[in-house]
């Protein structure tokens, strides 16, 4: 059975066919889903926490997405301290700094990104992190910042990591785990295989960021949650092990990271 541990299945391109989306899903092996609230609009991880509280499958994540770091103001605080508190919340995020897009400040992205580590701390959650962007390297100042102000107390996940090998060992012995996308299945991956095949399984996680980032086979239309096995193949194949070790070892890190009880 797999996990998709970062999906944005609360967003409006699923609004006309959800329950078909997920029971598609199920169909396919996949027990459990991480419903990220944020990238839509800060008020819209209310929708994400209403989808976990309505669906014994999925669990929500609470955040404010890089690309949104501008919109959170003391209403926008008050509104995620309410959501943050939901019983199946399980994560602070997605949120992290992308230098690439831009649609924030780099000074209020990296504010925004620490409050939330911090946020994290003080109610003992794991983080859903995204970082995008070179120069300056995002990918240093987050670690920098979350060195700083997580204290050693936290773990996480860098989702959708497209980064180097050396950055994602760091980052593991910083507390992370590190997520593949549908990216790692693309005929022209740029080296993200050779990334995966050297780190250690007990360490990864498979998504599917639908509705984006289809995996290879499926480009160009919208992707769902029943393609994270695609993932799932693609990493078997460049660790060398069985299709079911990685569903089996994915999902226990997974449901260890963001503490969901064992599927019945």
């Amino acid at each position: 059975m797999w996990l998709d541990s970062h999906c944005h299945v609360s967003a409006d391109e699923f609004a006309e066919d959800r329950a078909e989306v997920l029971e598609r899903a199920t169909q396919s092996g996949v027990e459990a889903f991480v419903a990220i609230g944020s990238g839509y609009g800060v008020a819209q991880n209310e929708r994400a926490v209403k989808l976990a509280a309505e669906d014994p499958r999925v669990f929500a994540a609470v955040g404010v997405h890089p690309h949104e770091a501008s919109e959170l103001d003391d209403d926008a605080r008050t509104l995620l301290e309410r959501l943050l508190g939901a019983p199946r919340v399980v994560a602070v995020g997605e949120c992290g700094l992308d230098y690439h897009y831009m649609n924030s400040d780099r000074d209020v992205q990296r504010s925004v990104f620490a409050e939330q580590v911090g946020w994290a701390v003080a109610r003992d959650l794991p983080v859903t992190v995204h970082v995008r962007g070179d120069e300056p390297n995002a990918f240093d100042e987050l670690l920098d910042i979350w060195n700083a102000e997580s204290h050693g107390r936290l773990e996480g996940v860098l989702h959708c990591y497209t980064g180097t090998l050396e950055f994602a060992k760091k980052a593991i012995a910083a507390g992370f785990f590190v997520s593949f996308s549908g990216i790692l299945t693309f005929k022209r991956d740029r080296g993200l295989r050779d990334v995966a095949a050297a780190l250690p399984l007990d360490r990864l996680m498979v998504e599917t960021d639908a509705p984006l980032l289809s995996p290879e086979g499926h480009r160009g239309r919208r992707n769902e949650p029943a393609h994270v096995t695609e993932v799932g193949k693609v990493l078997a194949a460049t660790q060398g092990v069985p299709l079911e070790d990685v569903a089996r070892i994915t999902t226990a890190n997974a449901r260890r990271l963001f503490r969901l009880p064992e599927a019945a």
